[in-house]
């Protein structure tokens, strides 16, 4: 399995750890691409939940719907994405939202990003 040139070059900020993303499921590619598969159905869900809760001020619920979206994606060895869920975790955390607008941008653009390249690697 190989993440195609054209998936990289269409959103070159991506990345992905390919080989540390196979040694966590045994060199299993048909598991990784299941796993990839459920992550892509699922991870739009915690994307809107971090959504709802910047825009409710809720800084429980952004603490909880970050952390939970950092540990899906660091599967993936998604560093750019890991960061940027993180970041939101850490406001949530600290009730502090007044940057949470311009991170949850950013984790959209991360996520946008990384789309194909997980689209490629559930293939």
């Amino acid at each position: 399995m190989h993440i195609t040139e054209e998936a990289q070059s269409r959103q070159p900020a991506a990345r992905i750890d390919r080989t540390a993303v196979l040694d966590r499921v045994g060199g299993d590619v048909a598991l990784l691409r299941e796993i990839t598969t459920i992550f892509i159905a699922e991870y739009p869900a915690l994307i809107g939940e971090i959504q709802e809760a910047v825009a409710s001020r809720n800084s429980k619920k952004l603490e909880r719907a970050a952390h939970s979206l950092k540990g899906s994606v660091a599967n993936f060895g998604a560093q750019a994405a890991i960061e940027a869920s993180y970041r939101l975790e850490v406001m949530g955390r600290r009730g502090r939202l007044d940057e949470a607008p311009e991170a949850l941008a950013d984790l959209v653009m991360q996520f946008q990003q990384l789309q194909p390249v997980l689209e490629d690697l559930a293939m």
